[in-house]
């Protein structure tokens, strides 16, 4: 099975100052953590700056699996 992962840790400078760890799996799966309460929170929790650094970070992975299929194939 392929568990290939890039994580990621965020630690907003807003007043709630969340901390959190993006996990994006090579499959497509992706798990968000809350460092603080320590427990798993799906992409509709986040809000402002992280979910701005999420959908960047998204963006940035499938370009770059696009990339690598693309050079695969080619």
């Amino acid at each position: 099975m392929n568990n290939i992962c890039e994580n990621f840790r965020y630690v907003e400078n807003e007043r709630t100052g969340r901390d959190l760890t993006f996990k994006f799996y090579a499959d497509g799966r992706l798990i968000i953590i809350d460092n603080v309460a320590e427990e798993v929170i799906t992409p509709k929790d986040l809000k402002g700056a992280s979910k701005d650094f999420y959908v960047r970070r998204r963006i940035a992975f499938i370009k770059n699996q696009l990339r690598a299929s693309q050079l695969k194939y080619a």
